[in-house]
């Protein structure tokens, strides 16, 4: 079996991100959160306090002002097109991607491209609250082998913090654009 991340792997671009700007084109109103937005993202990266869950579940609070069903329909009806022709030709039926980006978001466009393995963060739609950890570095390894177990063939990220997903596969890649090549370890 082969696993990907998503975002900047399969996705060109961060669909959270893109999905967040989709939004607030669509609702202007959320705009009146990106002071708390900013202030937890500062919290975290820069004084080093918090988690990276509680960051994005700050980030996720605009999920309570939208109808987040509706807008994430729209926003695969637009964004599909952003699935790398890479990923197309190659994919298989036993495929599985991992993600720290939402299941809400990403089970939609999963479903399109018959991708019928999905790990991601669990985040609930309406409140954007977390019911777990975000699905992110060695949480991606405690998730996979919880869900499947086994052995993975290939491995691709366009990231190193992905490193602990790469170190458990027969074959890992990193993934630059379109350019894919042999994981090299850091350090």
């Amino acid at each position: 079996m082969n696993v990907y991340d998503f975002d900047n792997t399969i996705y060109d671009g961060d669909s959270t991100a893109d999905f967040y700007l989709f939004c607030l084109k669509r609702h202007k109103k959320i705009i009146l959160l990106i002071p708390s937005l900013l202030k937890g993202t500062l919290k975290y990266y820069v004084l080093k306090r918090g988690t990276k869950t509680e960051m994005k579940q700050n980030m996720y609070r605009f999920l309570a002002k939208i109808d987040a069903e509706r807008d994430i329909e729209d926003f695969w009806r637009t964004h599909a097109g952003n699935i790398k022709r890479w990923y197309i030709t190659r994919k298989k039926a036993d495929d599985i991607i991992i993600s720290a980006s939402p299941e809400f978001l990403l089970a939609p466009i999963c479903k399109k491209l018959g991708v019928k393995h999905l790990i991601a963060s669990q985040v609930d739609v309406k409140s954007g609250h977390y019911s777990g950890e975000n699905c992110h570095g060695e949480e991606k390894v405690k998730l996979f082998y919880e869900q499947f177990g086994g052995e993975i063939d290939e491995f691709y990220s366009d990231s190193h913090s992905d490193d602990p997903l790469a170190k458990i596969s027969k074959k890992a890649f990193i993934v630059k654009k379109n350019k894919i090549s042999e994981w090299n370890f850091k350090g």
